[in-house]
């Protein structure tokens, strides 16, 4: 009996679906792409731009921490960390449990740079929302984001 594969879909599935699911893929990535193009213009690479908002998202972690959370070596995390040092955007302080190891969070710079690439990816959203799209079709994509998040859940 044949496997499939990631770029094959169930025989069950609708036409509609496969069609839908291969748009939203495509969509998000453009959109997911142009986010980030608007929002990082510091020279940062995204996997730099990924650990400062894991450690925002998950607090004072360790490097061995944030290697395992973003699926990469220690030894890649400790040049990305080494970067984020450097530049004053993330700081070590000793783990309070555990005094041999050190715990990484943002600066107040890293704070900041975080704060204004949110800021600048937001301003860009909203802008091209309002400018593109009428009332009816800010209605639909509303919608059809709660209907994303409902996939996304399931």
């Amino acid at each position: 009996m044949p496997t499939e594969s990631a770029t094959t879909v169930p025989r069950s599935a609708t036409e509609p679906a496969v069609v839908a699911a291969r748009d939203i893929v495509a969509v998000l990535s453009r959109l997911r792409r142009r986010l980030r193009e608007v929002r990082d213009l510091s020279g940062l690479s995204p996997s730099q731009t990924a650990v400062l908002n894991r450690i925002d998202q998950d607090g004072p972690i360790t490097s061995a921490g944030l290697a395992q959370a973003e699926r990469v070596r220690p030894q890649s995390m400790a040049a990305t960390v080494g970067v984020l040092l450097e530049r004053g955007l993330v700081q070590r302080t000793p783990d309070p449990a555990d005094g041999r190891r050190q715990l990484l969070s943002l600066s107040q710079h890293g704070r900041a740079w975080l704060d204004d690439r949110h800021r600048a990816r937001d301003e860009w959203l909203v802008a091209t929302l309002d400018d593109g799209l009428s009332a009816e079709e800010l209605a639909t994509v509303i919608e059809a984001v709660r209907l994303l998040e409902r996939v996304a859940q399931s």
